[in-house]
């Protein structure tokens, strides 16, 4: 028998079905899937297998020193038990096995795994197979061609699971004990982790830090022909050209002078012709670059890409390379597209050019091709809107990159009215080229008349207008990663990874992102007392000696013990001023946590935790104050810049996925609570005819809104009712309930006609009734059956999975998603 292991089901399945010409069956074998026809059976991994940790006895955290781990054994345990028990079994029965997953550092690893975990089972021949696309042309190349595991290259991503771990092990440890953070809130701290983060806090530092100036622009709209167009004031200033006016009075002065004339005389006219050349092949970074600015996070667009991947549409899509290999060529990969509804004008025009020549970038490597689509092209209806968007774009990149230049007319213009100069820049597209194929790059035009010089022009408004300079901006996403990219932080495949964990962690919100107060204190507790922590310099330095792994050039071990002695050095930096740094975090997390003073004590007010897990505003003059105020019992709390001026109190953002709202002044919310009175609107439907209960419309303290029985708490009958919007009683009534209908007026032209409490909460129970995993948010037939495959096949499957895990099995999933899911099943 011959055995074919891949990197995830998915691909499994593809090469299947490729390989037996679609005559594959599939069976389940420990819960796993395993395709099979005549004497060869498939089965895909769930990404790493078997994973790197350490022996048990190092497990309790107040038991061993930190230090301790880096110098402690490092173990290899099943994570996917039923996977590794299938792989073992067919090993056993089989003659030969091909090793099939992905191709670069992360792949060979896996593919090692595998390797090994065969090795416990038989001696059987193991080879291993390459390719770049899971296409039949590809994947029947590559297994008509077979290599050997490459070894060094595996050893390069088996030192950074190891580097990793000891590093982030170690430092969370020390980081967290140091600050009392334990549980579920400890620190986290990675080696390629914090020297990100360092980069966002350093840029949120220049923004705090940015004083603007003031300064002006004077523009004047000048006639042609009865239209206008808009010319801006500029001076000379040491030859150059400068727009902006420092000095208001000569910023008035300029002013009244273009106002005290009514015609600008053309000084100077200039016309050129600029080639406008087509974009270079797509790498990740590019392509997460171009994927943000349709509005997809780095996680999001590279886990469609994958799955585009895996299913045969696009190439590889963690690649370095931006220049396309000899052997594609490139009109019949555009010839594949002509006829096809959604490409096929564009794929025949550009067959008509007189020569096909792609545009090549800097970077050529061997391993991958850049991001192209294979040839074999999809059906719409088959796609997700977001992986349909991204394929096209893929598609799109491939065209521009075989297209024509574009050629673009400037015509500069400048003239002079009351001493002043006046200049406007105008362009006009005369040859799209690349642009008729591409429409992700700009091509607005800006129109100004032909004119000549000598002409004179109507001046008909002028303007001055008040600036001020602006900080330089967050670091969007794409950017951020390229930034990493040029400093050497992280690989193609790990990037992304490293902001998600930075999202999970809570050091960053929002998008782009910015840094949370926790942040700020690791990144300085970090410089001021183990600024290699935060280096990367000395991440970049580490990941240069993984890539000598990998060129056969370094040894594991060599790179893994002299990254121990990096640690060590650390260490010793760290160990005099625990304490110091224990402060410092955690007056630093209390800060995060404050809203104001307690108006009973005069101590903070801050964001506290129930034993019973869930938030409340509580005094940090515990137990000597007992002030507390509620939060709503939904989502997580976030303090807001926002202040009240009344109670000289933050607001509070409750965090809880897609019904993430703004709560705003606790203590606001507590007095509204206080100063309304219940509104009797019927009869309790549960102890109304025994003990007189009536229903009654109750403002909580927390900010919610329900209608609940007066005999509360002996009877806690209620039903909710929507946050926000005035609530009126009409005088019509449900007959079955006997309660008056609701109207919620929430400010639009369209107030919301609720009906009767109890039938709208029926109703409401009926439509989200969650019976089967569809029923859920965001989970549809596709994501189902990818779940189904990765063991999540019903909802109590979901409610015991582990989100990480899912995230690294699923494509597409990610552990925010999953658990959003899970608080889904209990509400």
């Amino acid at each position: 028998m011959r055995l074919i292991i891949t990197e995830k089901d998915n691909a499994a399945r593809r090469i299947a079905e490729i390989l037996s010409e679609g005559g594959a069956s599939a069976n389940r074998r420990n819960g796993v899937n395993v395709y099979r026809w005549g004497d060869t059976r498939v089965v895909g991994l769930s990404g790493h297998v078997v994973g790197v940790d350490f022996p048990e006895e190092y497990n309790d955290w107040r038991d061993v020193e930190p230090v301790e781990l880096i110098d402690a054994d490092v173990t290899k345990e099943p994570t996917q038990e039923n996977i590794v028990t299938t792989l073992q079994q067919l090993a056993r029965e089989a003659d030969e096995a091909t090793i099939a997953t992905d191709y670069d550092r992360e792949g060979e690893l896996i593919g090692k795994e595998a390797y090994e975990l065969i090795r416990e089972e038989t001696d059987v021949p193991v080879d291993r197979v390459r390719f770049s696309s899971i296409t039949e042309r590809e994947v029947r190349e590559a297994f008509a061609n077979p290599d050997d595991i490459d070894f060094d290259l595996a050893a390069a991503g088996e030192a950074r699971q190891i580097i990793d771990l000891v590093w982030g092990a170690a430092l969370t440890r020390f980081l967290s004990l140091s600050a009392r953070q334990l549980g579920d809130d400890f620190i986290s701290v990675g080696r390629v982790q914090s020297p990100t983060l360092k980069l966002i806090v350093d840029r949120e530092r220049e923004i705090q830090a940015f004083d603007p100036e003031d300064y002006w622009e004077i523009f004047a709209d000048l006639q042609k022909n009865g239209s206008a167009f808009e010319a801006q004031y500029f001076y000379d200033d040491d030859g150059t050209e400068a727009e902006r006016v420092w000095v208001e009075e000569d910023a008035d002065n300029a002013y009244a002078d273009l106002t005290s004339v009514d015609a600008a005389t053309v000084t100077s006219v200039r016309r050129r012709t600029r080639t406008d050349s087509p974009p270079t092949p797509f790498n990740t970074t590019a392509f997460i670059s171009a994927a943000s600015s349709l509005g997809y996070s780095a996680q999001q667009a590279m886990s469609i890409a994958e799955e585009l991947y895996t299913t045969g549409y696009i190439t590889y899509p963690r690649t370095d390379n931006t220049v396309y290999p000899d052997d594609l060529e490139e009109d019949a990969l555009l010839d594949e597209f002509v006829g096809a509804g959604h490409f096929g004008e564009d794929a025949e025009a550009l067959l008509e050019q007189e020569d096909i020549t792609a545009t090549e970038g800097d970077e050529e490597t061997t391993d991958h091709p850049p991001i192209h689509p294979t040839g074999e092209i999809p059906p719409k209806v088959d796609l997700s809107d977001d992986e349909w968007e991204i394929y096209e774009l893929v598609v799109r990149r491939f065209f521009a990159t075989v297209a024509e230049a574009a050629t673009w007319e400037h015509l500069r213009v400048v003239a002079e009215a009351g001493g002043r100069s006046l200049k406007a820049n105008g362009k006009r597209l005369v040859e799209p080229g690349y642009h008729e194929v591409y429409p992700y790059s700009s091509a607005s035009e800006n129109h100004v008349p032909d004119v000549e010089e000598g002409e004179e022009l109507a001046i008909s408004e002028v303007r001055m207008e008040e600036k001020q300079t602006q900080p330089p901006r967050r670091y969007g996403q794409s950017r951020l990663i390229q930034t990493m990219e040029d400093k050497g932080l992280g690989t193609k495949s790990t990037r992304h990874n490293s902001i998600e964990k930075l999202y999970d962690r809570g050091y960053i919100e929002g998008d782009p992102p910015r840094p949370t107060t926790l942040a700020m204190a690791v990144v300085e507790a970090a410089e001021e007392f183990a600024d290699h922590v935060v280096s990367d310099e000395m991440t970049a330095q580490l990941e240069a000696d993984m890539t000598a792994i990998a060129n056969g050039e370094a040894t594991l071990d060599d790179v893994a013990d002299e990254s121990r002695e990096m640690l060590k050095r650390v260490f010793e930096e760290l160990r005099e001023s625990r304490e110091e740094i224990g402060e410092h975090l955690q007056e630093s997390l209390k800060a995060d946590k404050t809203l104001g003073p307690c108006p009973k004590c005069g101590e903070d007010m801050l964001v506290r935790r129930s034993r019973q897990g869930s938030y409340f505003v509580g005094c940090d003059g515990f137990p000597e104050c007992r002030n507390t105020l509620p939060l709503p019992s939904s989502g997580e709390p976030q303090v807001l810049e926002d202040h009240c001026e009344e109670h000289d109190m933050h607001h509070v953002k409750m965090l809880a996925g897609r019904d993430t709202f703004v709560h705003g002044c606790p203590r606001c919310e507590a007095e509204k609570a206080d100063e309304s009175e219940d509104e009797v609107i019927g009869p309790c439907p549960d102890c109304g005819d025994e003990h007189d209960g009536e229903l009654a419309i109750k403002h909580l303290r927390s900010g919610s809104r329900l209608v609940g029985c007066t005999r509360y708490p002996e009877c806690d009958y209620s039903l909710p009712l929507p946050r926000n919007g005035d609530i009126s009683v009409t005088d019509a009534f449900c007959e079955e309930h006997d309660l008056p209908e609701l109207v919620i007026d929430a400010d639009s032209d369209d107030p919301w006609e609720l009906g009767c409490p109890i039938c709208n909460y029926e109703e409401y129970q009926a439509r989200t009734a969650v019976e089967d995993l569809e029923d859920l948010n965001g989970i549809g037939s596709a994501t189902a059956e990818k779940l189904g495959d990765a063991g999540v096949d019903s909802l109590a499957a979901l409610r015991e999975a582990d989100p990480d895990t899912i995230a690294t099995e699923v494509q597409g999933v990610s552990a925010t998603q999953v658990r959003e899911w899970q608080d889904e099943l209990e509400a």
